[in-house]
């Protein structure tokens, strides 16, 4: 292996006492920010699957104590198992990040890396993710020799400019989303995916073609080793796209009645205070009103980003004084910058 799991995680708290043996590991990589996103994520599972045993794990580089309490309080409320494993993520500075793009993207590869050998499945999920229907086939599926179960992302399109960008063509049949991963351990580690994945990071000259980073990097590796699952487990909604669209009579959004897993993907999450009035973060609000975390605040704009596109939508919201406030904001920040 690149790195040994066991070396880099400094320490684990456990909420939880559920040791049933047919429950689903699902495991999280999270940095300070998506904190909140991923607590949401993990009560919105538990709501859409009450019949359903989970076993949730949270690798990240940040804890203090009132997240560890409503952790607490989380995994008492549902009878479940929450595990934290604070990361150490010296050994994986070298690799490349973007402000989109943190060192919390590489977190995956030590879920990987720690739990091969103590279970035989696990599902990686991007915190940006919401359930909404039942999880109940994730525990029947048979890998037979694939390394995991994967949803394309976006469309053949979008396929072939990654087959272009990336310089090869068999991505024109399929460009995965790694948001979502059920991972086969032992096929992963005897494909040797972590080493050869980290190994093309480290590569200055490899890297530069990379703009989805560890993503590209595991559609390379694993041409032809996944399974495609339905569009369901992987609902790709970018809350932007609502400024495009005067209403919601001409707004038709992704989310159907057969829509499993939503994955808020862009810069505007639904934690974001600007993007609570749009039909499709209902499910995230509903979620978070029925956690610990139900009279927490959603979260202002802080870079520049964020503050440009709170002004976009507070506008597009005709919540004009506020937009203007915003935009404001977003210049001064810009011209310190």
């Amino acid at each position: 292996m690149y790195f040994n799991a066991n070396d880099i995680i400094k320490k684990r708290i456990r909420f939880g006492v559920n040791d049933n043996i047919h429950q689903l590991n699902i495991a999280y990589g999270i940095d300070k920010n998506f904190f909140l996103g991923c607590a949401v994520s993990i009560t919105s599972i538990l709501l859409a699957n009450p019949n359903l045993d989970f076993s949730f794990h949270i690798f990240t580089n940040y804890i203090n104590n009132e997240l560890e309490k409503k952790l607490e309080q989380l995994a008492d409320k549902y009878n479940t198992n929450i595990t934290i494993y604070l990361v150490d993520d010296n050994n994986l500075s070298n690799l490349p990040t973007t402000k989109n793009w943190t060192i919390a993207t590489y977190f995956r590869f030590i879920v990987a890396d720690y739990f091969y050998e103590k279970t035989d499945k696990i599902l990686y999920l991007d915190a940006d993710i919401i359930c909404k229907g039942s999880l109940e086939d994730l525990f029947i599926l048979q890998f037979d020799n694939a390394v995991a179960y994967v949803v394309t992302e976006k469309d053949p399109i979008w396929w072939d400019k990654c087959a272009t960008r990336l310089n090869e063509h068999k991505l024109s049949t399929g460009y995965f989303n790694a948001g979502f991963l059920l991972i086969n351990l032992k096929k992963w580690q005897e494909f040797n995916v972590n080493s050869k994945a980290l190994e093309l990071l480290s590569d200055s000259n490899l890297s530069k073609k990379f703009t989805h980073l560890d993503q590209d990097v595991l559609n390379l590796l694993l041409l032809e080793k996944v399974k495609y699952l339905d569009r369901k487990y992987n609902q790709q909604v970018s809350i932007n796209y609502e400024l495009k669209y005067k209403s919601d009579i001409n707004h038709c959004p992704p989310i159907s009645d057969e829509t499993i897993l939503i994955h808020y993907i862009g810069p505007t999450k639904p934690w974001h205070s600007w993007a609570k009035d749009y039909k499709c973060s209902k499910y995230f609000i509903d979620a978070k009103s029925a956690s610990p975390w139900k009279s927490t605040l959603l979260l202002s704009a802080t870079s520049a980003t964020q503050m440009r596109y709170c002004a976009k939508h507070r506008l597009h919201q005709r919540k004009f004084f506020s937009g203007i406030i915003c935009y404001l904001r977003y210049c001064i920040k810009k011209i310190k910058i």
